[in-house]
């Protein structure tokens, strides 16, 4: 199927309150805009180094998300621009994302990534990680950021059960969150398993190889 039909099939299985984010990683520019010209403003890329290429190249009005593991030394080079940052994994990148969006004057909005999968191999915060770096928010500590939600990735895994398992300790603690201060963002679930993100309370999904294809991994 062609990117349009793809995108189209997608949009028409996500409920109006669900965020679409349009991951575009190794996809090139052309394919972006194609997608873009069908509507779609918010796209999300892994790397730093692909969004600083692609952002100057395309519409400015692009809520461009990051969403992959992001090193300190790089959000310098996005911070005037990035519209969320969804993969904050640490204390220390917290405050690097609060001291440069102080630069431009702005505040970056932000997802705390809570880790929820069995695999090693994923990044996030531990649940009580979270919770604390959560209070010290409410205490005013980084004040060119806004905390908006939490994103999680579950194990990739055929087991929905075990999906079902970890989007839902996301969901409750969003829920607990949220009591404290109102959370607007809980992104779960990606290609394979964002119908069962969904049921499990998401109100953001991260589509890319169903809308986009295969990717080239040899980029």
């Amino acid at each position: 199927m062609s990117i349009q039909e793809n995108y189209n099939t997608i949009k028409n299985q996500l409920p109006d309150n669900v965020q679409l984010v349009a991951v575009s990683k190794t996809h090139p520019v052309s394919a972006i805009q194609e997608v873009y010209d069908l509507g779609q403003r918010v796209f999300g890329e892994n790397k730093v180094q692909e969004v600083m290429e692609k952002h100057p190249l395309l519409p400015k009005d692009i809520q461009w998300h990051v969403i992959g593991h992001l090193q300190t030394n790089k959000v310098k080079y996005i911070a005037e621009f990035v519209d969320t940052i969804q993969s904050v994994d640490s204390e220390k990148l917290l405050l690097e994302i609060n001291k440069e969006a102080a630069k431009y004057d702005r505040k970056i909005k932000v997802l705390l990534q809570v880790k929820i999968a069995e695999e090693e191999s994923k990044f996030g915060l531990e649940t009580e990680e979270a919770k604390a770096l959560f209070q010290k928010y409410l205490e005013g500590t980084y004040s060119n950021i806004e905390i908006t939600g939490l994103m999680g990735m579950a194990t990739f895994t055929d087991n929905e059960q075990q999906i079902r398992k970890e989007f839902s300790l996301l969901k409750n603690l969003f829920d607990e969150l949220s009591s404290q201060k109102s959370l607007n963002t809980l992104s779960m679930g990606m290609s394979d398993d964002f119908p069962i993100a969904i049921e499990c309370g998401a109100n953001s999904v991260r589509v890319g190889s169903a809308i986009f294809g295969r990717r080239d991994y040899t980029k």
